[in-house]
Order: structure tokens, then C-alpha cells, then sequence
């Protein structure tokens, strides 16, 4: 549910969400680094500090962690402007800690450092620059402003000593939240440029469906006269007594006329799955029902027996005939057949509330190009143009249905199979009849 959520998001927010998810998880890191640090100088090294203070402000950015937590739970996207403001409480928390154990002279002070990264990293351009004026000002504060540490006696004649040390300790710190955090915000921004090439890939294949489809409903309705001037000159010829006493004739014509039916169907199909046909209403079938006349109609049509089909759907439910859903269905089985056409076989089955139609073929099986591409336009080893267009048909209607579509070779090198996997919701009879009320 929750991918599912921030798929919808915008791009800069989805990732400004996981930019914030890391940087509460640096802060819990830096929350127990600086308790640690407070505690040992304390308590080990005996240098006295504004102990109460300094826990005090400790326990506000575990407070301001808290809430953050909060809020990345309630919501799904983080502006900048939050980012901004999470990383200014960070730079005044280090500011007011600095500020009670010695200042500019305090070797953590190089802290400020870490905060400019992530900014530079995290941020916008006009907000980076602000969180490096900030920085800056708040190190110069540190310079006149500080209160000064009470070091011990022992402490005195090697502080030069003291401080090259906490130096070090400082920039290993820095060294390794930096390789972590900027790790991590590397993927995030990674993940997000993939998804934003998705988006385009699949909005460049929606503009080519587009085209296909508006080429093609011309067409159909191009077709459509010549079509129906074809079916009034054949049913003439076969009502002419010198042509239909003739047996040779009487059947070519019947096969002609046969023919032009086909073709005439084909168009209606056509301007049905692009809303364009006029008068129909969606029939109300059932998946049983369904399926049966498809490969009924498939086989009268393809003059074919290879076709083995196998339903084990169980308990019958209603749905609305799809006619897109029947031609993406007769392309996979055309495919088939085409590499395979001593046999094809064809299994439905259910899956919760899914359908799964299965549908192998004892062909060569698909390349390892092909299986990498699939979907994509052009992909084919049928060497005439327009190969390929077919699978990416099918790819797209059924990403249009909410399901997706499978292909794997089988074992033993000889076959392969696709999987159509369709949510009954996209069919269901309620869901269809409510989207079409609207």
C-alpha cells in the first residue's frame, strides 16, 4: 500500500521523503554520538561542563526527531522548504552545544562542515547557499562568543596535544557520516532518475499507441465502404442463376463473402476498442463463456485444430466482453501458432482475484534480446516491417487493464510461454458498468 502511495507522488517529493528518512536516522547517530562524547569528557576525562544545558539540548532533537518520524509517517512528501528548515535546528543544536564547551576552540567545531554537504546535496540551490551563510555565522559568533572549557591540571601542558586529537576524532567522524549519508542520498537520486526515465518511456510508448490507434481507426473506417460495397456485389453474384449453378463458383463465392464478414468484423473490433462503435452495447458475459467462444471463434477462423485449450478457472463469474482483451489474446495465440503450428496450448486458471492465461507453443523460443525488451516497439526476429508491434500491443492493453503481461522460455530449450495476468476488476461487470455511468 505504501509503494503504491508514492507512486502517485511527484518525483522531488517522493525523494525529498527518503532524503528525510536519512537524515532522522543521521540525527539519531549524531544524538548518541554527541551523549557519548558529553559523558566520557564528563565523566572519564573529569572536564567540567555545562552538563544540564547540554543534555537539555540534546533532548530537543531527539524531541524534534520524534515529531519528524511522525510526520514522515503521516504524509509521503517532503518539500524543501522542510528539508531547510530540519537542517537549520541541526546547525543551531550544534551551535548552542559548541557554544557551552568552549566555542571556535572546541575541534568538533569543524561539524559545521557536514552541514554544508548535506545542504549542498540535499537542497535547492538558493537554500544551500542560506545554510552555508548560516554556518558561516554561526562559526564566527562562536569566535567572540563561547564560554570557555575548565580544563583540568593535567590537561594544561599538552592541550596543543588535546586538541590535535579531538581534531582527528572529529574528522573521522565527519569522514564516516559523510560516505554513509551521501551513499545513501546517491541511491535515492539514482532511484529517482530511473523512475522519471520510466516515465518517460512509457509516456513516449502511450504517444506511439496513440498514433497506432488513430492510423488505424482511419483506416477502419476507410475500409468500412469497400468493405460493405463488396458484400452487396458478392450477395448479387450469388443470387445470378449463371454463378450460383455453378458448384465451383457457389463456393468460391461463399468463401469470398466468408472473407469479407471476417474483414468487416476486424473493422467493428477495431472502432469498438477505441469507442467509436456506434449503437453497441458492452455484452455482459461470463470467464467461462468468455474463453469458450474466443478459442471457438479462433479456431473457425484460423481453419485450425492445433489449439489445445485447457480451463480450469473453477467457479464461473460474470464480466463484460472486452474486445481490446480478445485481440491481444488472438495476437499472442496468432504468434504461436505462426512458430508453432502443429501446437498451441492455451490454460486459464485462477489466482485469488486474478485470471491467468497461460498460453505455450513448441516453437525455438524467444531470444534473450526479446526477453530483456519486452513490450518495447520493433522488437522481432520476423525480418518485415512492423515486427514486433504485436507484443507491444499486448504489453500496453494489458498495462491499460491494470495487469501485466509474462514470457519465459521452457525447459528443455523447445517453447515458450506467455503469461497474461488480469485483475478480475478490470472486467468485473460492476466496475465496467460504474466507470461507464461516468
Amino acid at each position: 500500500m505504501m509503494n503504491a502511495a508514492r507512486a502517485y507522488l511527484p518525483t522531488a517529493d517522493a525523494a525529498g521523503h527518503k532524503n528525510m528518512v536519512q537524515l532522522v536516522q543521521l540525527r539519531w547517530l549524531a544524538v548518541a554520538g554527541q551523549l557519548v562524547t558529553i559523558l566520557f569528557v564528563h565523566l572519564v576525562m573529569h572536564v567540567r561542563l555545562p552538563i544540564v544545558p547540554m543534555l537539555a539540548v540534546i533532548a530537543a532533537l531527539m524531541i524534534l526527531n520524534i515529531f519528524s518520524v511522525s510526520a514522515l509517517n503521516r504524509r509521503r512528501g517532503i518539500a524543501n522548504a522542510e528539508l531547510f528548515f530540519a537542517l537549520l535546528m541541526d546547525v543551531a543544536a550544534l551551535t548552542a552545544l559548541l557554544y557551552l564547551s568552549g566555542g571556535a576552540t572546541n575541534p568538533f567545531v569543524s561539524l559545521f562542515l557536514l552541514q554544508v554537504v548535506l545542504g549542498s546535496v540535499l537542497l535547492e540551490r538558493w537554500s544551500s547557499w542560506l545554510v552555508v551563510i548560516a554556518t558561516s555565522l554561526c562559526f564566527a559568533l562562536l569566535i567572540v562568543a563561547h564560554r570557555p572549557l575548565q580544563l583540568p591540571p593535567q590537561f594544561g601542558v599538552s592541550l596543543f596535544d588535546l586538541y590535535i586529537a579531538g581534531a582527528w576524532i572529529c574528522f573521522a567522524l565527519i569522514a564516516v557520516l559523510l560516505v554513509l549519508f551521501v551513499t545513501r542520498i546517491s541511491e535515492n537520486l539514482r532511484a529517482r532518475d530511473a523512475h522519471l526515465a520510466d516515465m518517460r518511456q512509457q509516456a513516449a510508448e502511450q504517444d506511439h499507441i496513440m498514433r497506432m490507434g488513430l492510423l488505424a481507426s482511419g483506416a477502419a473506417h476507410e475500409l468500412g465502404t469497400p468493405l460493405g460495397s463488396l458484400a452487396v456485389i458478392i450477395g448479387d453474384w450469388r443470387r445470378m442463376p449463371q454463378l450460383s449453378s455453378d458448384p465451383g463458383m457457389a463456393q468460391d463465392m461463399a468463401e469470398m463473402q466468408a472473407e469479407v464478414e471476417r474483414c468487416k468484423a476486424i473493422v467493428t473490433r477495431i472502432l469498438l476498442s477505441a469507442g467509436e462503435a456506434r449503437g453497441e452495447a458492452p455484452a455482459v458475459t461470463s470467464v467461462h463463456q468468455f474463453f469458450d467462444e474466443l478459442v471457438e471463434d479462433w479456431r473457425a477462423t484460423r481453419g485450425s485444430d492445433a489449439l489445445v485449450y485447457h480451463n480450469r478457472f473453477g467457479e464461473d463469474v460474470q464480466i463484460v466482453s472486452d474486445a481490446a482483451l480478445q485481440q491481444v489474446i488472438g495476437t499472442v495465440l496468432d504468434n504461436a501458432a505462426e512458430v508453432s503450428p502443429a501446437w498451441v496450448g492455451m490454460y486459464v486458471e485462477r489466482q485469488d482475484n486474478t485470471v491467468l492465461l497461460s498460453i505455450r507453443d513448441a516453437g525455438p523460443g524467444f531470444a534473450p534480446e526479446m526477453l530483456a525488451n519486452l513490450g518495447k516497439p520493433y522488437q522481432s526476429t520476423k525480418q518485415r516491417p512492423g515486427g514486433g508491434l504485436g507484443l507491444f500491443l499486448v504489453v500496453n492493453v494489458m498495462r491499460k487493464l491494470g495487469g501485466e503481461v509474462r514470457a519465459r522460455n521452457l525447459e528443455g530449450g523447445v517453447g515458450a510461454e506467455v503469461v497474461l495476468v488480469l485483475p478480475l476488476s478490470a472486467v468485473a461487470l460492476t466496475v465496467y458498468g460504474a466507470s461507464h455511468d461516468r
